[in-house]
């Protein structure tokens, strides 16, 4: 379960900061994130959707303890991700484009010290490497140095460290990023995997169409506010629009 309640992220900007961006930045202070309220609820699927800009990322890192809320709270499994950050990072697996892999390690090298990590056995560690290496198609390159991969199969690897000790919570920001349709597909599986195995899922993603196959539950967030908050079902009953992507634009350019 994630429940977060009334969160708001605020950012000092510099003079500096401001000359580079221009005009769109009015004052000292940068409100990323205003006054967002969503549940994230085991077994279901939760998308968090909005355009570049709107405060997904920040959210999402508040949630995973990287950054601090300046105001109201954030609950994973039962505890609290200010007052106890390091229960949160255990029973939680997240997933970043910005988190960058260590070049000269192979897959197989870095998922086992994520394992290390998380004090996993080396039974428990050689079953859970070999079904996630399986499901992502990554036994053809497990023993090859990092560095010499391709994007998309760097990806997998940071999927697979990011759920090597099994995580009851999973927080994916754009997990299918850089991926083609096939290794997508996988992607998908193991995320509805994962709501079908009782566990709590918050995504983020720009495809649509994963939106629409994956989605119980969304939220749209624009310029650090709450677009709309329900189930996907409510969504597409009260869409003005045929697709849930057209759904969305309107949604957004109306805001």
């Amino acid at each position: 379960m994630i429940k977060v309640r009334e969160i708001h992220k605020q950012f000092k900007i510099t003079k500096r900061q401001r000359r580079e961006v221009g005009q769109q930045l009015d004052g000292s202070i940068l409100e990323a994130v205003a006054g967002l309220s969503f549940e994230c609820r085991p077994g279901r699927i939760f998308s968090l959707l909005g355009p570049n800009g709107a405060g997904k990322t920040t959210t999402l890192r508040m949630i995973a303890t990287m950054l601090r809320p300046t105001s109201g709270s954030i609950e994973v499994d039962g505890f609290d991700a200010a007052k106890d950050p390091a229960e949160v990072r255990r029973r939680l697996g997240f997933l970043t484009g910005t988190t960058r892999l260590y070049d000269r390690l192979t897959p197989a090298e870095l998922v086992r010290y994520y394992a290390d990590l998380h004090g996993i056995d080396r039974g428990t560690l050689a079953r859970r490497r070999d079904e996630i290496f399986t499901l992502l198609d990554m036994h053809k390159f497990a023993n090859q140095r990092i560095g010499k991969l391709s994007s998309g199969m760097k990806q997998k690897v940071s999927i697979a460290r990011t759920i090597i000790h099994d995580p009851s919570v999973l927080v994916l920001d754009e997990a299918t990023a850089g991926l083609d349709v096939i290794a997508s597909r996988a992607i998908i599986h193991l995320i509805r995997d994962a709501g079908n195995r009782g566990k709590t899922v918050l995504f983020s993603t720009h495809r649509m169409g994963e939106v629409s196959l994956l989605s119980d539950d969304l939220a749209i967030i624009h310029k650090g506010r709450l677009l709309f908050n329900g189930t996907l079902e409510d969504f597409t009953r009260g869409m003005k629009t045929n697709t849930v992507e057209d759904e969305f634009i309107r949604m957004v350019e109306e805001a």
